[in-house]
Parts: C-alpha cells; structure tokens; sequence
C-alpha cells in the first residue's frame, strides 16, 4: 500500500512460499492507521473453500473480505479449479464499478498454483512460487529469495524467517505472524 495522507490504512506483509510438497501463505498482524498500531493481531490470511486453497490480503480490511466473499463464490461455480475463479474474479473486479474502487491485493494458494490478484484486475503467477505483497511484501519476497535454496529449510521455516526480516525493516509489519500451509500432490 502507498501512503496517501497521515490518516491512511497500512500494515500488511503477506508472503507465499511453496517449496517442496508444502505451499504457504503467511502474514503479519499489524493494522496501522496514520501512524498508531490499531491492532497488533489481525487475522490476514484465510483458508477458502474445502480449505484447500489459501488467501492473504494487504489493503483495506473492508475491501479485502469482499474480495474473500466474491472469491468464495467464483470457488463455488469453478470448483477445484482456482485460476479459472480467479480470473473470473479479475473480469468482474476490472469491470464492476464498485469492484473498481476497491483498494487491496491477494496472494491465493492451491496445491498447484499460486497468484496474486491485483486491483488493476491481473491474475499473476510467479515463476519461482514466491509472492509478496502489502507494504512489507518487497523485504520478505527478497529473504525468502534468499532463504529458498538453502537445504533443511522447509516453506514454513522459510516464511517465518522471512516474515521476521520483513518486521525488523518494515514498521508497518510485526512479529504476529499467522502461517497456513498445504501439502502439494507433486514438487
């Protein structure tokens, strides 16, 4: 998120590392607001569906669980296939005036893919499994690059590693991390 004024929302870092047979999606627990700490344990990342897909969101809380909501029911008509949900998504998100205004980013996980969805209605898929986004999300992305090729550590290790990298740089990001994961079918 771009700060835009003293009284703007901030404070996310959400992070998705899939490594191995394991795939995460982790994020911090900062709400800020200016620049007071609102809340220090929010909850950022959701498991959707049968619970085999994870999402984290950075931007507006408000406008994040309307995207969870209209997510949900893309999951619903496209069952088992989140890149086709997602897409859809981004059609309606790029198209809907309301959809338009919504300020927020997704990192989505599934056994197979990991996305992120942007407001500008892209559904974008990293070639290496790593995303980062909010405000904290370039640190993490960047220690998770670098913790990713190191032998014995897993996706979970890595994302928390990284989350408390994230935190030491970013004041908009904390230590409160919540972690979800998912084993793949195949590495």
């Amino acid at each position: 998120m771009t700060q835009t004024g003293p009284d703007t929302w901030h404070g996310t870092t959400i992070l998705s590392v899939r490594k191995g047979t394991t795939v995460v999606v982790a994020g911090d627990g900062q709400v800020s607001f200016g620049q007071t700490v609102i809340k220090a344990n929010a909850h950022k990342v959701r498991r959707l569906g049968d619970g085999s897909i994870l999402a984290g969101f950075a931007g507006a809380t408000a406008d994040a669980f309307t995207l969870f909501e209209r997510l949900e029911g893309k999951l619903e008509q496209y069952p088992g296939q989140l890149t086709r949900a997602c897409v859809e998504m981004a059609k309606d998100w790029r198209t809907d005036r309301y959809l338009r205004r919504l300020e927020a980013m997704m990192a989505v996980a599934d056994a197979e893919a990991s996305l992120v969805l942007t407001g500008t209605g892209d559904v974008l898929e990293p070639e290496d499994g790593l995303i980062g986004i909010g405000s904290g999300g370039p640190f993490a992305l960047a220690a998770a690059r670098a913790l990713i090729d190191i032998d014995g550590l897993g996706a979970q290790d890595i994302a928390r590693k990284a989350m408390a990298i994230a935190a030491g740089i970013c004041v908009y990001t904390n230590d409160q991390v919540i972690v979800e994961s998912i084993e793949t079918e195949s590495s």
